[in-house]
Formats: structure tokens, C-alpha cells, sequence
């Protein structure tokens, strides 16, 4: 026998005719006469311009990578002076310097402008980055609100906002930022129904940016071609052929041999047999917490998206369910890689804050009555109130990440600036820098009047950067003391001590004395407080928490020491 059905009223909305995905259009209209059109483009700027400003003139440097490869490079470009590292040396060419002219364009005008100030001209590169990452954050962000509506949008602008892995990944000279740029835009385009635009952007990310973070586009990718196959393979194909003639020309012009950095640096990693990991490993379980620092209950929830997806199919899938979908695939291929660090998650940092502010969303929709969605129920309600008692938990977790990193760790660059106050230590002085070689904030930081930075042997036995020589070529030279097995050389070291003018040095609660320690030779000229992470409780270290981040922690010191002349 046929199932009976209820007659339809004239009061019922029309059943939907075909199976098109959600959209917060399909919401029933609003008889309160509110405005649902969505966010606008001037609140995720304002916020997000406010934020990232803060970010390029107070984030610490969190790698020696993004200094050596990127820095450095560009302060060679701009001043004829910095550190090469083997990946630059035209033997092996494994980084492309277009990336590096990309914000030459911003690095050289702001050397006219301030001339002898370099450190101004490091921070004009930084509010450049950051205004790269609120285009794209807030394109992304709008996207949402026009697709999904406000409250969606409102949480992800929060989130990527205070969120210790944006405020730190954002401002930051490295190639994974780009792509998370290009992350955040492609997925913003992708939302916008422009599929053939949101690739080419990814294209942009991939071969200007990191060529591995080619894996997190794919999703992306793939739908967008089954979608409209013909203009999306035609956009693509030729931003991918233009950007890597591009490549190879510039290659060209500064390696002087035709050369692809791009396929260099997949082969050394893909093919070469993974000699990354010379420079460490670490266990499967790395990223997960790495990402439960920097992103807190914010990563925890961005992991249960696909646990919520039975509920709130109708709201998600497919389109941001392809928009998160990098979170997993990408998490999961780089836990089984050996060579490990934070930044190679920073292409899917926007995507994690996506995928959490869905679930906080669809809290509700776990206790709703499926034959009566617009119930209310108490259920419903708690559910509705643990929204915002959530995001605020993670808010304030994450200003205390930043806010612990920032004055724990902001002492090396800081320590650096002070050299400008001492240049009567004389033209032609030599700073030494020992251990501390990997927390060096770039040249940048360095005064004219200092001649030379020279390390000093304090028992690495890894290959150092060395400073381009330009009797032997500059950025075209393959000097014999580089290696690509990351064997020490005999010229990274300053053979006499007894050459510095200047040092820097961390002064910790150990044992054993250091260089600075001798007091008949060395005077403290400046001195900052570090915090020493072996001897502070993980807790309080991570996290600012008040009136007990100060007593609970330890600290050394971070000293800018000159040699007494005698």
C-alpha cells in the first residue's frame, strides 16, 4: 500500500526540486527584516589589518631557514652582502631566486627610501607579507559569509585572527607562507564559483611558492576540473608554463646556467633518496602536537569536521568539505615523512580554522530532531550556548601562546638592534656569534660599521652558511666548501677568537662557563631576558598564564658583549 502523507498546507515551503548543494541562501528568509546578505570586505580588513600589522612589527623569527634562505638572499640582492647557504650555491640550485624578487619589489624602493636603516626596510618587507595575508585571509572570509552565512564567517575572521599559528605563519619570509596565501585565495575563489581562477591561483602557490604543497591543492584541483574540465586544465596549464618560464629565466640570469629550481628541489627531496633528514627527524606524532600548540582546541575541533559531516551533510558537502579536506590528506602524508618542522604545516593553517569554526557552528544541529529541524529543544539551546563559550576558550588560549612566545623569545632581535647604539666600537668591527648562530635575525640587523659576522666553533659540527663571494661569481659561484650532505666546512669558522669586537651570547643557569663569562675581556653592553625551555614547566612556557608566567618560568639572558681594550 502507498505511504500515506500529510496534505500540504498553503503556509509550507515549496520541497526543494533537486539535490543543488547548500548554500545559506536555502535558509528560510528572516521575518525580523534583518540584512542576511552576508559580511562585508571592510570588517575582515579592518580586523585583519589590525592584527597582521601587529604581527610584522612584534613576530619573532621562528626558523634559521627563513633567515638564511630568504633574508639573506635579499639583503645580497639589495646590499651586496649576506650569507649563502648551499641551496643558493649555482652547483646545486635548489631555491629560486623569483620568489626572492618578489619582494625585492618592495625591499629595494623602501632601501631608497630609508637608506642606511636597514632594520626599517626589513619591517617594510614584513607589512608587505602581511598585507599578502589579509587580501587572501579576508577574501577567504567573505567567501564564507556570502556561501554559508555570517556566523561561519565570524568565527573563521576570529580565528584567523588570534589564532597563534596565523598571527606567527602570516608575517613570515618563508615559501610555505606564500602557499598559504595562495591556500586561503584559491579556496576563497573556489567558494566564489570560480573554479578556473582558484586553480590558477593554486598554480601560483605551488611553483612561486613550495612545490610540495602541490598535494594540499589537489582536492581543489581535481573537483574544479571535473567541474568545468576545459577552461580550468586551459587557466591552469598556462599559468603553470608561464610561472615556470619564468623561473628558468630568472634562474638563468643569477645561477648563469639553465637550471630549474623548482624540479631541483623536488628531485633532491623525491628522488634524491630524502636527504632531508640530515638535518633531524622526528616521531609520527610531531604535528599533532605542533598543531595542538599553535592552534589549541581550535585543532582539536578542526579534526572531528569530518565526525560532524552526518549531521550537517546538507550544510558542507561537497564544496567545503574540498575546502578542508588538505587538513587531512596533507597532515597525514607529512606525519610519514622523517624530517619534520613547524612551518611545513603553514600552507593548511586558514583551512584549520575553517574546519573548526564548522563544527562550533553545527553544534546545534547534533541534537536536533531530524523530523523537526527547527525545534527547540533544551539540547539545542545548551548547544547553542557552548558556541561562543568554545571560541572564546580558544581565543584566549591562543593570545596566551602568542603572548608567551613573543616575550619569552623576542630577545635575539631585539639584542641585535642595539648594536646601532655602540658604534664606537670602530669601522671594521667584527661580531662573533657562537651557538647562537641559528637565532641570527639576518644582516639586516647588522650596522654599517660592523665589518664582518664570523662564527665561532662552539662544537657544531654541521655545514654553516658562509657569506656569497663575489670574487668567485656572487649568486652564479659554486664554491668548493658547499655540500649538500651537510658535512662542516674549514671556512665557516673564525680560526682566532681573538679578532671579535663584539659577541653574542645566551647566558644560561649551567655549569659550565661560557665566552662571555670572562669579565677581564668582555663587557655587557646590552642584556635582554630568554626563556630557558629546558629548566620552565611546559605549561606556563606555552602558555602566558598571569601572575604566574613570570614566576614559574625560567630565564637567561640574552647579552650584546664588546671586548675591553686593554
Amino acid at each position: 500500500m502507498a505511504t500515506r502523507q500529510r496534505r500540504a498546507w498553503p503556509s509550507d515551503p515549496p520541497a526543494p526540486t533537486s539535490s543543488t548543494a547548500y548554500t545559506k541562501l536555502d535558509k528560510p528568509e528572516r521575518s525580523d527584516g534583518e540584512d542576511d546578505r552576508g559580511l562585508g570586505w571592510l570588517l575582515p580588513l579592518i580586523c585583519l589589518g589590525m592584527l597582521r600589522h601587529m604581527s610584522a612589527t612584534s613576530n619573532i623569527i621562528h626558523d634559521c631557514d627563513e633567515v638564511f634562505n630568504y633574508w639573506e638572499p635579499l639583503h645580497y640582492l639589495l646590499y651586496k652582502s649576506g650569507f649563502q647557504t648551499w641551496e643558493y650555491s649555482a652547483q646545486f640550485g635548489l631555491r629560486s631566486y623569483l620568489y626572492i624578487l618578489l619582494h625585492k619589489l618592495v625591499g629595494q624602493p623602501a632601501s631608497w627610501w630609508f637608506g642606511e636603516e636597514k632594520v626599517r626596510v626589513f619591517y617594510a618587507v614584513r607589512i608587505f607579507l602581511a598585507v599578502l595575508s589579509v587580501i587572501s585571509d579576508a577574501a577567504l572570509v567573505v567567501a564564507l559569509s556570502r556561501k554559508y552565512g555570517k556566523r561561519l564567517a565570524s568565527y573563521t575572521l576570529a580565528m584567523l585572527c588570534l589564532a597563534s599559528g596565523c598571527f606567527f605563519a602570516s608575517t613570515s619570509f618563508l615559501p610555505s607562507s606564500f602557499s598559504m596565501y595562495a591556500m586561503s585565495l584559491s579556496s576563497a575563489l573556489f567558494l566564489f564559483d570560480k573554479p578556473a581562477m582558484a586553480v590558477s591561483v593554486a598554480a601560483t602557490g605551488v611553483i612561486l611558492g613550495w612545490p610540495f604543497s602541490v598535494l594540499a591543492f589537489l582536492p581543489l584541483t581535481i573537483y574544479s576540473l571535473v567541474k568545468s574540465f576545459k577552461s580550468v586544465f586551459l587557466t591552469g596549464v598556462v599559468t603553470s608554463i608561464i610561472l615556470m618560464v619564468l623561473s628558468v629565466l630568472v634562474d638563468y640570469s643569477y645561477y648563469k646556467r639553465w637550471t630549474s629550481s623548482v624540479i631541483n628541489l623536488l628531485v633532491y627531496n623525491v628522488l634524491g633518496g630524502g636527504e632531508s633528514h640530515l638535518y633531524g627527524t622526528e616521531g609520527p606524532s610531531f604535528y599533532l602536537r605542533n598543531g595542538f600548540n599553535n592552534f589549541n582546541f581550535c585543532f582539536v575541533l578542526a579534526l572531528l569536521f569530518l565526525a560532524i559531516l552526518p549531521f550537517a551533510k546538507k550544510k558542507y558537502v561537497p564544496e567545503l568539505l574540498i575546502v578542508v579536506s588538505p587538513v587531512y590528506l596533507w597532515i597525514s602524508f607529512m606525519s610519514l615523512q622523517p624530517h619534520k618542522e613547524e612551518r611545513f604545516l603553514y600552507p593548511i593553517y586558514p583551512l584549520i580554522c575553517v574546519a573548526a569554526s564548522a563544527v562550533i557552528e553545527s553544534f546545534p544541529d547534533l541534537f536536533r530532531d531530524k523530523y523537526n529541524p527547527n525545534g527547540t529543544s533544551v539540547l539545542v539551546m545548551i548547544a547553542k550556548i557552548l558556541r561562543p563559550i568554545v571560541l572564546g576558550l580558544i581565543l584566549c588560549a591562543s593570545h596566551a601562546r602568542t603572548f608567551s612566545l613573543i616575550n619569552g623569545y623576542s630577545a635575539p632581535i631585539e639584542i641585535y638592534k642595539h648594536l646601532d647604539y655602540h658604534d664606537d666600537a670602530g669601522a671594521g668591527s667584527v661580531l662573533c656569534v657562537g651557538s647562537e648562530w641559528h637565532r641570527f635575525p639576518s644582516s639586516f640587523f647588522i650596522p654599517d660599521y660592523v665589518g664582518q659576522v664570523r662564527w665561532l666553533d662552539d662544537g657544531f659540527t654541521g655545514l654553516l652558511p658562509i657569506p656569497f663571494n663575489s670574487s668567485l661569481g656572487g649568486t652564479s659561484a659554486a664554491p668548493s666548501y658547499f655540500n649538500n650532505k651537510n658535512k662542516a666546512s674549514e671556512d665557516q669558522f673564525l680560526r682566532d677568537p681573538e679578532q671579535c669586537t663584539l659577541l653574542i651570547e645566551l647566558q644560561l643557569q649551567r655549569p659550565y662557563p661560557t665566552r662571555g663569562s670572562d669579565m677581564s675581556t668582555w663587557e655587557i653592553v646590552a642584556a635582554l631576558p630568554y626563556l630557558d625551555r629546558e629548566l620552565s614547566p611546559p605549561m606556563y612556557r606555552s602558555f602566558f598564564i598571569p601572575y604566574q608566567w613570570q614566576h614559574k618560568n625560567v630565564f637567561g639572558q640574552y647579552r650584546l658583549l664588546r671586548r675591553i681594550q686593554k
